[in-house]
């Protein structure tokens, strides 16, 4: 039951840039309706589920919880903006870089030995991006690089989300879940009304559909399944099933949008994904925080 949870999960994550790529509004009113109704969601589901939330644990690591869900917002913004800008395979290529900064990082924010497998994986990842922007011939053009930094800057910005959850002591996933999603709300909702992004907003049945479908099935049910899974499975498998996300998402981009990659940005895919999930299967730790 725990890996099909977990497997649910990564296939309705894998799904998000299909429905943010089908809304034509603005990214920071996206990622704010993700986070409101996301984490209206899963107050709700705890307190169906009655598990009250800890008022110790949360005010112990209050300030990592509100710097991580502000890094949070940022990153959805980010992320939004490079399926819009770049399309769903690539932007979901250059958000994979996450794991990648994470290495480079840990010997600085976490005092953790920079291995010689760990450069080689953070090495091959450096050759995979290149040859997905073009840079050996055959990948993407120009007009992908304004949203490929998008997408690398969304990288940096989970990067940073997962190396402060590991900081967070003594809360549960649920709790910590809510904070930062809340966090989240409440750090975009002054961007988006001050950037004027609410001035002209229009929303159809369908754009209703696909905000509500972002925030209840891509945030609330799917965090829900997530977190309810992980207890009950070890570190490897949960590093092994986190790849179902990028894979179904680079399918559904081929199948549904016709987003095609050339021999050279598949390769770089492969060395991407290939050489971030060998570095995760031998740390050996389980996955921690936030998904897409």
């Amino acid at each position: 039951m725990a890996k099909l949870k977990l497997t649910l999960s990564m296939l309705i994550f894998g799904t998000i840039g299909l429905f943010v790529n089908f809304l034509s509004l603005p990214s920071g009113l996206v990622a704010l309706t993700r986070g409101a109704v996301g984490s209206a969601f899963i107050l709700l589901a705890l307190i169906l589920l009655k598990k009250r939330p800890s008022g110790k644990a949360i005010k112990n690591n209050l300030w990592l919880l509100i710097c991580s869900g502000g890094a949070i917002g940022i990153n959805w913004i980010l992320l939004f903006e490079a399926y819009k800008r770049t399309g769903v395979a690539l932007g979901t290529l250059c958000y994979y870089l996450a794991p990648v900064f994470v290495v480079l990082a840990s010997p600085i924010v976490l005092r953790e030995k920079l291995t010689a497998k760990k450069i080689v994986c953070v090495l091959l990842a450096m050759v995979g991006m290149a040859a997905v922007c073009g840079v050996f011939g055959g990948g993407a053009d120009g007009s992908d690089a304004v949203g490929m930094l998008f997408g690398v800057g969304a990288a940096v910005f989970y990067a940073s989300v997962i190396l402060m959850n590991k900081f967070l002591k003594d809360i549960s996933a649920y709790d910590s879940t809510l904070l930062q999603l809340s966090a989240a709300t409440v750090t975009l909702a002054p961007y988006v009304i001050f950037s004027g992004q609410l001035n002209s907003l229009v929303i159809d049945g369908r754009a209703a559909a696909l905000l509500a479908a972002v925030g209840i099935i891509h945030t609330g049910v799917a965090y829900c399944l997530y977190f309810s899974s992980m207890a009950d499975l070890p570190s490897q498998t949960i590093a092994l099933y986190s790849y179902i996300d990028p894979a179904f998402a680079l399918i559904l981009s081929a199948v549904v949008l016709k987003e095609k990659l050339t021999a050279a940005g598949i390769a770089g895919a492969f060395l991407i994904l290939g050489s971030t999930l060998f570095s995760e299967l031998t740390e050996g730790k389980k996955t921690e925080g936030l998904s897409d």
